[in-house]
C-alpha cells in the first residue's frame, strides 16, 4: 500500500490510516537518542569500590589458611580464640568510635543486648560442638572439601558488595559461608577446634563486613588502609602454605583492583545504547491510588 498524497502519517493506534503497519516517516529517527542513561566512571572511584571484592576474597583466603593451620596442628584453638576475642573487642570499640555512637543511638540497641547475644551464641555453639564434630562422619573427606569450595564460591557470588542487583542476598551468602565452616570444622581433631572454627567464621563473615561498610561510609581513607593491610595479611598467610598459590592470588587481586576497573572504563567508551519511539512505554505516574 502506497502512502496517500496529502495525507500525513500519525503515530497513533486508535485511527485507521492508509499506510502499511510498518510504515514510518522521516520524523521517526529524529527522536533517536544515544547513551541516555550511560554512566561515566572515574578510575579512582572504581578502584575504591573494588575494595569490597578484594576484602571478601581475602576473608575467604584467611579463613581457609587458618583452617589449614589448625588441621595441621600448627595453630592451637586456644591461641586462635584469644586472637579472635581481642580482635572482636577492638573492632567493637572501633565500630562505635567511627561515627561517635550515632548508629547505635538510631538503632536503640544497647551494649548489654550485644553482650547477651554474644554469650547466647557462644554457649549454643560450644554446647553443640560435639554434634558439629561428628555431623559429617559418614561423608567422605573429598566430598566435604568439594562442598566447602562450592559454598565459599556461592558466598562470594551472592555477597552484598553494594550493588543493587537481584542476585545479591546477604542472608544466603552468610548461610553458605557458615555451612562451609561447619563442613571444614567437622574434619578438625577435636570438638574445641570445631567450636573455635565456627566462631571465627562468624566473626570474619558476619561481623567483619559490618565494620568494613561503616569504615567505607565514614572514613574512606581508613577503609583503603585497612583493605591494603588485610590483603597483605592474607597474602603473607597464603605464602606460608603455598608460594604458587600466593602468586596466583596476588595476580587475582591486582586484576580485580587495577585491570578490571581499567577495562570497565575503556568499554564504557564504546557503549552505544539507542533510545527512541520504539522503546517500551514506562508508566511514571503513581498508580497506588487505584489499589485502595
Amino acid at each position: 500500500m502506497e502512502p496517500v498524497p496529502g495525507r500525513r502519517w500519525q503515530k497513533v493506534l486508535y485511527e485507521r490510516q492508509p499506510f502499511p503497519d510498518n510504515y514510518v516517516d522521516q520524523r521517526f529517527l529524529g527522536e533517536l537518542r544515544k547513551n541516555v542513561h550511560a554512566r561515566r566512571y572515574r578510575y579512582q572511584a572504581v578502584v575504591f569500590q573494588s575494595g569490597a571484592v578484594v576484602q571478601q576474597l581475602c576473608s575467604v583466603c584467611i579463613f581457609v589458611v587458618t583452617w589449614w593451620y589448625m588441621d595441621a596442628g600448627m595453630l592451637s584453638p586456644q591461641g586462635l580464640f584469644g586472637v579472635a576475642l581481642v580482635s572482636s573487642l577492638l573492632g567493637y570499640v572501633l565500630f562505635d568510635a567511627v561515627d561517635g555512637g550515632a548508629g547505635r543511638r538510631e538503632s536503640g540497641r544497647t551494649r548489654w543486648a550485644d553482650l547477651k547475644s554474644t554469650l547466647v551464641f557462644a554457649a549454643f555453639t560450644y554446647g553443640f560442638s560435639p554434634v558439629l564434630k561428628t555431623l559429617t562422619e559418614s561423608i567422605s573427606t573429598d566430598t566435604i572439601y568439594a562442598m566447602s569450595a562450592l559454598m565459599l564460591l556461592g558466598h562470594l557470588i551472592f555477597f552484598d558488595y553494594g550493588a543493587n542487583a537481584a542476585i545479591v542476598s546477604s542472608t544466603l551468602s552468610l548461610n553458605m559461608a557458615i555451612f562451609a565452616s561447619v563442613c571444614l570444622a567437622s574434619r578438625l581433631p577435636r570438638s574445641l577446634h570445631a567450636f573455635v572454627m565456627v566462631t571465627f567464621a562468624m566473626q570474619i563473615f558476619a561481623l567483619w563486613p559490618m565494620l568494613q561498610k561503616k569504615l567505607k561510609a565514614q572514613t574512606p581513607r581508613c577503609y583503603v588502609g585497612v583493605t591494603v593491610l588485610f590483603a597483605l595479611a592474607a597474602l603473607a598467610g597464603l605464602a606460608t602454605v603455598s608460594s604458587v598459590g600466593a602468586v596466583l592470588f596476588t595476580s587475582l587481586l591486582l586484576a580485580i583492583s587495577c585491570l578490571c576497573p581499567y577495562c570497565l572504563i575503556r568499554f564504557q567508551l564504546t557503549k552505544d545504547n539507542i533510545h527512541g519511539p520504539w522503546d517500551e512505554a514506562e508508566i511514571k505516574e503513581d498508580l497506588s491510588r487505584f489499589l485502595m
